[in-house]
């Protein structure tokens, strides 16, 4: 995720106090490897991509449009004269660029980082007086296009909306106005303390993050700690203790003991430990981490295998003024198993028969670029393990297969080809037309398929790149039945560039780029493009397409097409469905929880397109009780907890209570999962009916 948008999540509930005496946050000044990263990133953007984009007037307007709205989305912290100001400067980035001078974007950042402190302290001040509930008062959600406010006493209104709101959905969610007050200004004070936590690599990671996407939607930069943590989801691995750490009140706190990972393994941490301080080695002095930033920390407890690692650790249990303990742990390979293919097995009645449907759920097509380059024979794979997955589900005699790959976001080309051929054994798989009109076949080359029987594919909007490779090639050879919503329709392909590489740097500075080089289309001549696939049988999503996916960007490539590749299409499916949808409609018809589903989706639309929200309690108390009486009724039908909204943040609750929460929702009905696996089921039977069929046919030819 770019950090232009880690901020935007931190700071949705920013405000400000133009009346505190308070310390200006941190200048922050561009160093010149930056300005270095900046100026070779130009060059290779501007000759090598895809659809090569000048660095000119127009890109540097595109580039400073970007940068602000992500900084401030909902044009909630700076004021029309800050716009004003950096519009002078709209066209100059590209020559700043070229000079290897970065003080624009850096201006800019330092007036966004003064801007949420004062909006900050201005949201803390109002905290002191009470709000009338009892006032007929909107408060608009949907701000991205209004206009910045004219000046701070607009601004100060629209906080005072802000502020409101989040009060409120506190005293619906059961608080009294001291719990309130408590709550708020320890949120506001979090978001306070990061501003003055900012550095520059961070506002130059924003700033690349603004430029890149100028180019096209799928175009990045990587600092050193993106570029790790690409590696990382694409390894599914990382050498450190095995714990899943979050940031509460100032203590790095442990989330989750990965499972046979050091920290498990040595009985010395446990879930809500505080870590205050880090060492490295056995004898290195351990550096304080209170009040540190999280991914720091992280940096810190990281390391080579078989490397000592010190914490110094406040338990779970005790106050602030508690007994602490030093631990000493070798870091070791920790697997990532949770983003890893992973299987499930369920029952679904279909006819006269109970099918058992094998569920593949892939998070990402991952593949540990450098172990295979390496040669090691056991490489982590998205494509070789759902191959393992297939033998098992095979040995558990299942009728058929239901890949998932809901929110998979892409990841590795050759892992989608790779996964296509489990089903399909060999043949064109996907075509990619490079910068130079050249098109090239990519096939998958097994000698057989691992699963000949009934499959199907569940996407989302989510559903990506990678994924829709996958799910097209499926859907072209009529191989399975599609299922879901319309994907993302990323249909362009990227590579990543070492810019240390490039200028033979021997040490990392520069970071790397992700660059869109080809544009890939389906067997069919199609491509993904805007379009995304469209499923075989479609179900509701929760998404909204205007906001999420391709066709949001205006800087996307337009849909093409191509000759379709030489690929034999089998008819099954496409015979099948006509059936299959007609059992769908039928049985989501009288399906309450699939109802409810629908309900839940309308009213999010309705929202969504109300774009604002009352500030009225006793209209929102009817709302609530509205909610929770749907709630309530899909609890006791055994569709989940009734979770409600008590108006509290992730880090606002206890560590149990949100873990509780997590878990709840992760156990909640699938909906969707269950409909799709029926769909399956239903597919498996008219298969088989299909085949006793033809069998039957060719026994009485047989026998004339």
């Amino acid at each position: 995720m770019r950090i232009a948008y880690v901020f935007l999540g931190a700071f949705l509930a920013i405000a400000q106090s133009a009346y505190a005496e308070v310390a200006s946050p941190p200048v922050l000044a561009p160093l010149k490897r930056q300005a270095q990263a900046a100026e070779l990133s130009a060059q290779f953007l501007s000759r090598y991509s895809y659809k090569p984009v000048p660095l000119d007037d127009a890109l540097s307007a595109r580039i400073m449009d970007g940068f602000i709205k992500s900084l401030d989305p909902d044009r909630m912290l700076f004021l029309q004269a800050d716009i004003d100001r950096f519009m002078s400067d709209r066209n100059e980035i590209d020559d700043a660029i070229e000079r290897k001078d970065l003080k624009i974007p850096f201006a800019i950042f330092n007036t966004y980082e003064q801007r949420v402190v004062d909006r900050m302290n201005y949201a803390r001040s109002l905290l002191k007086q009470g709000f009338d509930f009892s006032a007929q008062e909107n408060y608009s959600v949907l701000r991205d296009k209004a206009p910045w406010p004219q000046s701070e006493a607009e601004s100060n209104e629209l906080w005072r909306k802000r502020v409101k709101s989040d009060w409120l959905r506190l005293k619906l969610g059961g608080k009294n106005d001291a719990a309130i007050r408590e709550t708020l200004d320890k949120r506001y004070e979090n978001t306070l303390e990061r501003a003055y936590k900012f550095k520059s690599d961070d506002v130059f990671q924003s700033f690349m993050d603004a430029y890149s996407t100028s180019i096209d939607p799928h175009t990045d930069y990587f600092g050193a700690a993106a570029s790790a943590d690409f590696n990382v989801s694409m390894k599914l691995s990382l050498f450190g203790i095995g714990a899943v750490l979050q940031e509460r009140d100032d203590y790095t706190t442990i989330r989750e003991l990965v499972p046979g990972g050091p920290a498990q393994l040595s009985g010395k941490l446990a879930v809500g430990d505080r870590i205050t301080g880090v060492g490295q080695g056995k004898d290195g002095a351990i550096k304080e981490v209170v009040g540190t930033r999280l991914d720091e920390v992280v940096q810190m407890i990281r390391g080579k295998k078989d490397s000592v690692v010190r914490l110094d650790i406040l338990p779970a249990d005790a106050g602030a003024d508690g007994t602490h303990r030093v631990i000493s742990l070798v870091r070791d390979k920790i697997s990532l198993d949770k983003q890893a293919a992973r299987k499930t097995v369920l029952s679904v009645k279909a006819g006269d028969a109970t099918r058992k449907i094998g569920i593949i759920t892939l998070p990402v097509f991952y593949e540990d670029f450098e172990a295979k380059g390496k040669g090691d024979k056991d490489y982590k794979s998205a494509s070789r393990d759902v191959a393992k997955l297939l033998d098992e589900l095979k040995q558990e005699q299942v009728d058929s297969v239901l890949i998932d790959l809901r929110n998979n976001g892409g990841g590795s080309l050759d892992e989608a080809i790779d996964l296509t051929g489990l089903f399909i054994g060999n043949g064109p798989v996907v075509q990619q037309r490079g910068s130079n009109g050249k098109i090239e076949v990519k096939s998958a080359e097994f000698a057989e398929p691992v699963w000949t029987g009934p499959m199907g594919v569940l996407i989302n909007r989510g559903s990506a790149s990678a994924s829709e490779i996958f799910a097209a090639a499926i859907q072209d050879y009529g191989r399975g039945v599609i299922v879901g919503e319309p994907s993302f329709g990323k249909g362009t392909v990227q590579t990543v560039v070492d810019l240390d590489q490039i200028v033979r740097n021997s040490k990392p500075e520069f970071g790397e780029l992700k660059v869109t080089i080809a544009q890939f289309f389906r067997v069919n001549g199609g491509t993904t493009q805007l379009h995304g696939v469209t499923p075989d049988i479609s179900l509701p999503g929760l998404s909204d397409p205007t906001a999420f996916g391709e066709t949001s960007y205006d800087n996307a490539l337009p849909w093409a097409e191509i000759k379709p590749a030489n690929y034999a299409r089998a008819d099954t499916v496409a015979t099948l469905l006509p059936t299959l949808q007609s059992r769908h409609d039928a049985r989501v018809g009288s399906d309450p929880d699939f109802q409810r589903l629908l309900k839940d989706i309308a009213d999010l639309k309705a929202q969504r397109e109300k774009g604002v929200i009352s500030l009225n309690e006793a209209e929102r108390r009817k709302e609530a009780t509205a909610r929770e009486k749907r709630f309530k009724d899909r609890a006791e039908a055994g569709d989940g907890e009734d979770l409600g909204d008590d108006g509290l943040e992730a880090g606002e609750r206890s560590l149990s209570a949100d873990i509780a929460i997590e878990n709840a929702r992760k156990n909640a009905k699938d909906v969707l999962l269950d409909e799709a696996a029926a769909i399956l089921a239903d597919e498996a039977d008219l298969q088989q009916g299909v085949l006793k069929a033809a069998t039957k046919q060719t026994g009485k030819t047989d026998g004339k």
